[in-house]
């Protein structure tokens, strides 16, 4: 039963209105950006060590978000609590550094310590903040102005729409110097290896490396039913590489093929490998990304494929073995 508040709405109205409202205050601060962004991403181009994030309360928790986003896509970049600088960690800012100031009114006492340290050895501030007569902006190289916009909260207390606006412009600042560096999915997969994403960018060889069983069955052309079956079920994979003489790939036996030489064969005994097998097996080289192996299994609807290098099957990466890992 959906609860009321006191002048009568909903707890989903209610809801509604709050996410109303802070999706005005975005669309406001849309037709704000301007020129500014584009030199508040020049700061960052042009920053050799690391930008520094800093704010406090909602500012500060919106900061830390913003200081992982950007550091994640290209920006080196870490948080620093305005009052911890004041009592020591101003050390943290050095030459070729620069710094993400935030603060809605662009008054908070505890940040003022760190944009005059900042003035004074020339690292260059981009603030963030809802005043353009602020303290803040009078010590900012390029300030990020937000809007005057209502917030969500009904008392016009909490930081509801300023926070989100806040959040939305950190986001906007990282994607504009993602866009400027070319950084691409494979540099963001880098600095994530242990997301799906970033497991899903990591090369078949890589993968095929680090596994404490690297499955590779394989087994000859001429190998007779007999040995082929023991091939397929020993491998515990259900399938095996067939090569030739030279150890060249020349097919692969699964599981079904079995089943289908059975079906087939009076004789089956005598059936052998290149009788039996998929002369055309579906194959990926170890320098492509498990990515490319997944969506192949999952677009052939297949279990298993073949890892082939120079004509020689080197592994086998099975669906089982993603989906148990993470990679699924």
């Amino acid at each position: 039963m959906a609860g009321n508040s006191e002048d009568g709405k909903t707890d989903i109205e209610v809801a509604r209105q709050v996410i109303e409202t802070e999706a005005a205050a975005l669309s406001a601060l849309r037709e704000t950006i301007s020129e500014s962004m584009t030199q508040a991403v020049d700061i960052l181009m042009g920053t050799k060590g690391f930008l520094i994030v800093a704010g406090v309360g909602k500012s500060g928790h919106i900061g830390r978000k913003i200081a992982a986003t950007l550091a994640s896509t290209g920006t080196p970049s870490f948080f620093v609590h305005p009052t911890e600088a004041s009592h020591g960690d101003l050390g943290m800012i050095t030459k070729g550094s620069s710094v993400l100031a935030i603060s809605n009114s662009g008054e908070t006492r505890e940040l003022r310590d760190l944009l005059i340290y900042a003035k004074r050895e020339d690292v260059p501030v981009i603030a963030i903040t809802a005043k353009s007569r602020s303290f803040l902006a009078s010590q900012a190289t390029v300030t990020l102005l937000l809007p005057k916009t209502g917030e969500a909260c009904p008392n016009q207390l909490a930081p509801t729409s300023s926070t989100t606006m806040t959040l939305a412009l950190g986001d906007a600042l990282a994607v504009a110097a993602m866009a400027r560096r070319n950084f691409t999915r494979e540099d963001f997969g880098a600095r994530h290896p242990g997301g799906s994403l970033g497991m899903q960018l990591q090369l078949i060889g890589e993968y095929l490396a680090l596994r404490k069983e690297s499955p590779n069955p394989v087994i000859t052309e001429d190998a007779i039913f007999a040995d082929v079956l023991k091939a397929v079920s020993e491998g515990r994979y259900g399938a095996v590489s067939v090569i030739d003489a030279s150890g060249a790939l020349k097919g692969v036996v699964t599981d079904g093929d079995i089943r289908r030489a059975v079906m087939g064969h009076e004789n089956v005994q005598a059936v052998t490998a290149r009788q039996m097998m998929n002369p055309t097996p579906v194959t990926v080289a170890p320098d492509e990304r498990i990515g490319i192996a997944i969506q192949t299994l999952e677009n052939r609807q297949i279990s298993q494929i073949i890892v082939e290098e120079a004509g020689r099957p080197v592994g086998l990466v099975h669906i089982k073995d993603l989906m148990s890992e993470g990679y699924l």
